[in-house]
């Protein structure tokens, strides 16, 4: 089992040293949540799930993909990814030239975790039609993953249109690998299209039939893998007790936890070397 770090639970100040230790301990990754603007309204924010809005508009917000490339200066081992990145809400050309340049400066380590959004302000305040946040991010991922292989590209469709345009440099990775966050069948189906699925906040045995459908989605699915990386399934699981719940997670076909070892913010980054020893998390080094 592989173990990351869910750095939008803490305070931005504690997010470098949280990411120093992570990867100085031999955990997998770190992850930084991502929304471009909230809007004072709260009329038009309902978390999933909640009655609760879901946001605090005071909340300060940081470009994610330039934040992991900052921390990317100040890490070797640990990979860095969005959970998630709003990928629909921007030109794919923008998106697709932020996380090229994050996997260049960690030298192959960058992970697009991707959504449809939830929160429809701060599509409204960008002046993009939020119903169509499905459809943009399914035609913004497959013309940046084609940016991203091929030499020259051109492209028509539905929300995108460009001449053919080179895209240089090329990721470090073959192809950066794409993994959907979201609990929605719809969320699963284009998981299942991709290279991994992100749950929200689980336990084993609520995530079990939700599993089962993106396992049946994925057989369905005719996706050529070859050039690919390996799928792999993501679950943030906050409520971690003990070691001993690892093997029952793995019996699901997970590939990584994204934990939080600390109730107190403060406590976070003392917090991880304990884990690590308990978990058996490995310095790189080791």
């Amino acid at each position: 089992m592989r173990f990351g770090i869910p750095l939008g639970l803490v305070h931005p100040a504690l997010w470098k040293p949280l990411a120093i230790e992570a990867d100085r301990l031999g955990f997998d990754s770190v992850w930084i949540p991502e929304h471009l603007v909230f809007t004072t309204d709260l009329s038009t924010a309902n978390y999933p799930g909640t009655s609760d809005p879901g946001i605090n508009p005071r909340t300060p917000l940081f470009d994610a993909l330039g934040y992991l490339s900052h921390l990317a200066a100040v890490t070797r081992h640990v990979r860095l990814g969005t959970a998630v990145y709003l990928y629909g809400l921007r030109h794919p050309f923008i998106s697709a030239r932020a996380f090229a340049t994050l996997d260049h400066l960690s030298d192959g380590r960058a992970i697009a975790g991707v959504g449809s959004g939830w929160y429809r302000g701060e599509w409204d305040a960008a002046g993009v039609d939020f119903r169509t946040r499905g459809s943009r991010l399914d035609e913004a991922l497959d013309l940046s993953r084609r940016l991203w292989t091929e030499p020259v590209v051109a492209h028509e469709g539905r929300h995108f249109t460009c001449a053919e345009v080179a895209f240089e440099p090329k990721p470090v990775q073959p192809v950066i690998p794409v993994t959907v966050g979201g609990e929605s069948d719809a969320a699963l189906r284009r998981a299942a299209r991709n290279d991994g699925w992100i749950s929200m906040p689980q336990t084993p045995e609520a995530i079990a039939p939700r599993l089962a459908l993106l396992r049946d989605l994925r057989a369905k699915a005719e996706v050529d893998r070859t050039n690919r990386p390996p799928f792999e399934v993501t679950v943030h699981a906050y409520e971690l007790q003990a070691p001993a719940e690892i093997p029952v997670w793995e019996s699901l076909g997970i590939d990584r936890l994204i934990v939080r070892p600390w109730t107190r913010s403060r406590d976070a980054v003392a917090s991880l070397a304990p884990f690590a020893e308990a978990y058996g998390v490995f310095s790189p080094a080791s």
